[in-house]
């Protein structure tokens, strides 16, 4: 019986994509959104599970309760399809740059802090000097990228850590960026310490769960310097407006400060007191599989991100910025 069943499903040529729609069913608990998540009709993919019970010998959705249950044996087949259908993007992965055109398809990740910056010279790179027709973009925070590259779901990464636990990666070096004083244009009270400044406005500050807020906190307490956490958000446009608005002051890098800018909020710049805290840009891909496009693309970056910071921040962006070999 296990080796009729066995061949039964091994000689199903529809078997990928049952267990696609299996998944889909399996992660939604509807048959209904499932089909409208794959852009397929519910009879469809009603046919697909039906086909993948069969050949399976098994009924794998308890449909007399709402939402879907799987059963026993669902629970067990979607383990093996989540491996199978893993398996099957790894391939597709490793055969994306064979052929004709090495890059035809490209899935890159990058800090929405520069995402904007940065997409339109990295479109034009990638498809005119690369010929890649297929170009995926996510933009987030360096947490983000870490599952994008451990699930095998980017191909390259510009990110703010260069994640050196993670073996299989070449690094490229973009730039490394002092962090400095961002005030409300308004203000008009001591600026000289970060002591000072505490006792007249609060600090705005990235929330504690991002790379920027650990890091911003770990400076702090080398100073000894306890401030108080009133206002913390994830993004650096949501922390600017809320400096821009007199609520407070921040400390952010030059990058990190480029929409803000860019939407001409009222901020004044200042080098920090108690210099010595930056953090790196890098641009990260699995090692031997994109050629030489990882290194253009950090260059293009450096490039594209010293021209925006001078023309948005002047001289006080620019000396902010300490670039490879430099």
């Amino acid at each position: 019986m296990q080796t009729k069943l066995s061949a039964r499903l091994l000689s199903d040529k529809n078997l990928v994509t049952a267990l696609e729609v299996f998944a889909a069913i399996a992660e939604t608990r509807q048959v209904t959104k499932a089909a409208r998540l794959l852009g397929i009709t519910q009879s469809a993919a009603s046919q697909q599970l039906a086909s993948l019970e069969e050949a399976c010998d098994a009924q794998l959705v308890d449909r007399s309760v709402r939402p879907l249950r799987l059963t026993q044996a669902g629970e067990l087949c979607l383990r093996h399809a989540q491996r199978i259908l893993n398996s099957i993007e790894d391939l597709a992965t490793s055969m994306r740059h064979e052929g004709p055109r090495p890059i035809s398809v490209l899935r890159v990740g990058m800090l929405a802090s520069i995402a904007t910056t940065l997409t339109p010279p990295l479109v034009r790179l990638t498809k005119e000097a690369f010929g890649v027709e297929d170009l995926t973009l996510h933009a987030g925070q360096s947490g983000d990228h870490e599952a994008l590259l451990r699930n095998k779901q980017a191909d390259l990464v510009i990110t703010s850590n260069p994640f050196y636990d993670m073996d299989g990666l070449e690094r490229h070096d973009v730039l490394t960026e002092s962090f400095l004083l961002v005030l409300p244009r308004t203000y008009a009270g001591p600026r000289r310490t970060l002591s000072e400044l505490l006792d007249h406005l609060p600090l705005v500050r990235f929330a504690a769960t991002t790379s920027v807020g650990r890091r911003t906190e770990q400076h702090l307490r080398r100073l000894k310097l306890a401030a108080p956490r009133v206002i913390q958000a994830d993004r650096s446009s949501m922390v600017t407006a809320c400096v821009a608005e007199g609520l407070g002051f921040t400390i952010l890098t030059p990058s990190l400060l480029i929409d803000g800018f860019v939407e001409q909020m009222p901020l004044s710049l200042l080098p920090l007191p108690a210099a010595g805290f930056s953090r790196s840009i890098t641009v990260l891909a699995r090692a031997g599989e994109l050629g030489t496009l990882p290194s253009e693309i950090a260059a293009m970056a450096r490039d594209s991100l010293r021209e925006q910071i001078g023309r948005q921040m002047g001289e006080v962006g620019k000396a902010a910025l300490v670039y490879p070999g430099a």
